[in-house]
């Protein structure tokens, strides 16, 4: 959401007006000025562990129906954040063009905002099918479809941004206000029936580690990533900026930030000695372990699927 791309030398960010002078340093910091720094130290953080995991999942592991979502997720988490750290970097330097700053402002990082949040919703979607539908998700899911909706996701938003740059249409707002509150509703109703279906199988036994992985980065993206969107929604109808900090900015670095921290963490078995190589990590988080002696691999989907059914 950039509703004031051609306010120039203002921009919007949050709600709120970004100059494109850089601001003077005899100053003493702000609140504001040491959130932003946060932001941009937390950015660089997340930068570097989302790249980590593009790196494993496109290089160094085979290619799963799940991984090729978390694959996409990490690269518009990777964008989200490479984006807004050098956005902000004109704060230090000084020396971001106008035209430079509305690209990165709205095509790079609302884009990959919008991606991040459609693909989340289609992850959650397709777990809470698989597990009310198990039979007919086992029996009929194409094969290719991860790949599909992910290329389709990033081609349609990508042609949404080139349409808004190249034409500009105010109309273009609520459309993408529309897209966001669709995926928002559809995102809390799959993840609040999955985790109903997993509160009812963990009576049993320990729920999968694949559905917690898909429960925690919904949970973090509703509490950290959501303010973002909702708060530059009432602006773009309201013109009324709900906070005057770097606060909704911090919050969207700290959930795109916080995915690769919930692979490793769930991947992770700590009775065990001696460290483990990072892929082996991941491919546990994602269900992918590898079956000891021929060196085959299985994804366990089925299996979760059964013992969530």
């Amino acid at each position: 959401f950039c509703p004031g791309v051609n306010q120039i030398p203002y921009l919007t960010l949050n709600g709120r007006f970004l100059r494109l002078e850089p601001p003077t340093m005899a100053e003493s910091p702000t609140a504001e000025q040491w959130e932003l720094i946060l932001s941009l130290v937390v950015a660089l953080v997340g930068l570097v562990g989302n790249s980590i995991v593009l790196w494993l999942l496109a290089f160094r592991t085979q290619r799963s129906p799940f991984s090729v979502y978390i694959l996409n997720l990490a690269a518009a988490d990777a964008l989200f954040l490479g984006s807004f750290f050098g956005l902000h970097m004109w704060r230090i330097l000084g020396d971001l063009k106008p035209l430079i700053l509305k690209l990165l402002l709205f095509c790079i990082l609302r884009l990959s905002y919008c991606v991040g949040l459609s693909l989340l919703a289609a992850i959650s979607t397709e777990r809470c099918l698989s597990v009310l539908f198990p039979i007919w998700y086992r029996c009929h899911r194409p094969k290719h479809m991860s790949a599909a909706v992910c290329a389709i996701l990033w081609a349609l938003l990508g042609l949404f941004s080139a349409a808004f740059m190249a034409l500009r249409f105010s109309s273009m707002f609520f459309v993408l206000f529309v897209w966001f509150s669709l995926l928002t509703c559809v995102l809390c109703v799959s993840s609040l029936t999955l985790v109903l279906r997993v509160q009812c199988s963990s009576q049993h036994r320990q729920p999968p580690r694949l559905y917690l992985l898909v429960l925690l980065t919904v949970l973090v993206f509703l509490l950290c990533g959501l303010p973002l969107g909702v708060i530059e929604g009432v602006w773009i109808f309201r013109r009324f900026p709900l906070m005057f900090s770097e606060v909704p900015s911090l919050l969207a670095c700290v959930s795109s930030s916080a995915n690769p921290f919930i692979y490793f963490f769930l991947g992770s078995q700590w009775h065990r000695r001696g460290r483990e190589p990072l892929r082996v990590v991941l491919q546990r988080a994602l269900g992918e372990e590898q079956v000891g002696g021929d060196g085959g691999r299985d994804t366990s989907h089925p299996n979760t699927l059964h013992e969530l059914s």
